[in-house]
């Protein structure tokens, strides 16, 4: 048994997917536009994007980890960060550009779930890392005589370890939660170029009150809890910042905090539009643009910031062009 399911916009029709009902559970993506022109604009304007990602983050993990005067906790955690970058858009973009020209490339429940539950994991490790970056910069700038005693190696991959173990507990409880949901008819349709959590919990053919209350808990664990204590630990910083006597010092001081900042604000930002909007509030347009922007703007502008507005990883980057020509 099929069922055909076809979407318009502005009353025109842009796209048909038939779903075969008999077999098992998959979902379709319902990713972007139908006119085959706009498809192939897309896919080159998001590969292009892709690519930029791999190879910017690629190449603050190479510098950091081929250059001994980079191997400080700042830019161990800066590495991290990077290569989380590199693993978050492989496990979401590969699948959304092959969605571009065919609309009708169904996943699976099973296959659905895994990506769920590895983009909850990687994001959330990633927010629970930039918190762990701002108490590294709290201990330079506030205790810098200190600093090597409290930020030892053990204790950085300790941090790094929690990081990534806090994250797999809460992604594992959400994504098995949400796929025990009961998923019938033409709404295994998913409006969006993953499967994310809310846009999948739209999907499902039973009373999603519980599991709606869940991701606003984990997402107050992943992105509320982090945001403050990035939050309180900058009141702590900007106070002995504005304290330093000379000029110079509180610009490099701030400088070093800056380009932390701008990732902060731009991925909370985004990420809290998302996931603490009631769904009766939200559209599934809005969230797509939302997607966008912490799928390719976040992990893009990570290395250009860090490399623009940090002297020692261009200066590392320089010696890296230097040798090779």
């Amino acid at each position: 048994m099929e069922d055909e399911y076809e979407w318009e916009k502005n009353g025109v029709l842009v796209g048909r997917i038939v779903l075969n009902q008999s077999g098992p559970i998959e979902f379709v993506f319902q990713v972007f536009s139908a006119t085959p022109k706009f498809q192939a604009l897309l896919f080159c304007f998001f590969f292009f994007l892709y690519v930029m990602i791999l190879c910017g983050n690629t190449a603050i993990v190479w510098v950091v980890f081929t250059h001994s005067s980079l191997h400080t906790p700042m830019y161990f955690f800066l590495s991290n960060l990077s290569f989380l970058e590199i693993c978050y858009t492989t496990t979401l973009v590969p699948l959304m550009l092959s969605n571009i020209f065919d609309n009708r490339k169904p996943i699976s429940l099973a296959g659905c779930g895994i990506q769920m539950f590895f983009f909850v994991t990687l994001g959330g490790t990633d927010c629970f890392l930039l918190a762990v970056m701002a108490y590294d910069r709290y201990v330079a700038i506030c205790h810098p005589l200190h600093y090597t005693l409290i930020m030892t190696q053990k204790l950085c991959i300790q941090m790094v370890a929690g990081c990534l173990c806090l994250a797999l507990f809460l992604a594992l409880n959400l994504t098995a939660l949400v796929f025990t949901l009961p998923f019938c008819g033409y709404h295994r349709v998913i409006k969006h170029f993953f499967c994310d959590v809310p846009p999948v919990l739209r999907l499902a053919c039973a009373d999603t009150r519980i599991p709606q209350a869940v991701v606003y808990v984990v997402s107050i664990f992943l992105l509320t809890i982090p945001f403050l204590l990035i939050s309180i630990t900058y009141v702590f910083i900007t106070n002995t910042i504005l304290h330093i006597r000379s000029a110079e010092g509180r610009q490099r001081a701030f400088s070093t905090c800056s380009s932390h900042l701008t990732v902060v604000l731009i991925q909370y930002g985004c990420c809290s539009l998302v996931y603490f909007r009631p769904p009766s509030s939200s559209t599934e347009d809005e969230d797509k643009l939302l997607a966008l922007v912490y799928t390719f703007v976040t992990p893009l502008l990570n290395p250009i910031i860090y490399t623009l507005r940090n002297k020692d990883v261009k200066n590392a980057l320089k010696k890296v062009v230097t040798s090779t020509r």
